[in-house]
C-alpha cells in the first residue's frame, strides 16, 4: 500500500471516530432521561473532548500520539477559558444550539477533568487500537 493510500485511510479512520463520538455525544443528550446520571453529566464533555482529538489525528495523521494529546488538551482548555469571557456579542453565540455545543456557557473546573479524561481515553484507543503497527489502518 502507498502512503497516499495509507494516509487517506488513516483520515477516514479517524472521521470515523469523530462521527462517532458526535453521534454518542448527541445521544447522551437526546437519551438523557434514559441514562444513569453520572453519564449524561459528565459523558457529554469528555466526548467532545474526543472529537476533538480525533479532528486533529484526522487532520495530521502522521502527527505523534504526543503532539496531537498536547493539541487537543490545549485547544479544549483554551474554549474553557474562553468562557471566563463574556461579552454580549459571544453571549449572543453561545445562546444558539450550535454555538453552544462548540464554545460551552460557561467556565467549570470540572470540565477540564472530563475534556483530560476524553482525550485520555482516546490516546488509549488511538494507541492500541488504531495507530499501533497498522492496526484497523493497515
Amino acid at each position: 500500500m502507498n502512503m497516499k493510500t495509507s494516509m487517506l485511510r488513516q483520515r477516514i479512520v479517524y472521521g470515523l471516530a469523530v462521527v462517532a463520538a458526535m453521534l454518542l455525544g448527541l445521544g447522551s443528550r437526546e437519551y438523557a432521561g434514559q441514562l444513569p446520571p453520572f453519564i449524561v453529566e459528565h459523558f457529554g464533555d469528555a466526548l467532545w473532548a474526543s472529537m476533538i482529538y480525533f479532528g486533529f489525528r484526522m487532520l495530521w495523521p502522521t502527527m505523534k500520539l504526543t503532539r496531537s494529546t498536547v493539541l487537543a488538551v490545549v485547544f479544549c482548555f483554551g474554549i474553557e477559558a474562553s468562557q471566563l469571557y463574556q461579552a454580549e456579542w459571544i453571549q449572543v453565540i453561545r445562546g444558539t444550539t450550535l454555538g453552544a455545543l462548540i464554545l460551552g456557557k460557561g467556565f467549570l473546573v470540572v470540565d477540564l477533568v472530563r475534556y483530560s479524561a476524553g482525550i485520555l481515553i482516546s490516546v488509549v484507543v488511538d494507541h492500541f487500537l488504531l495507530a499501533r503497527k497498522g492496526r484497523i489502518i493497515k
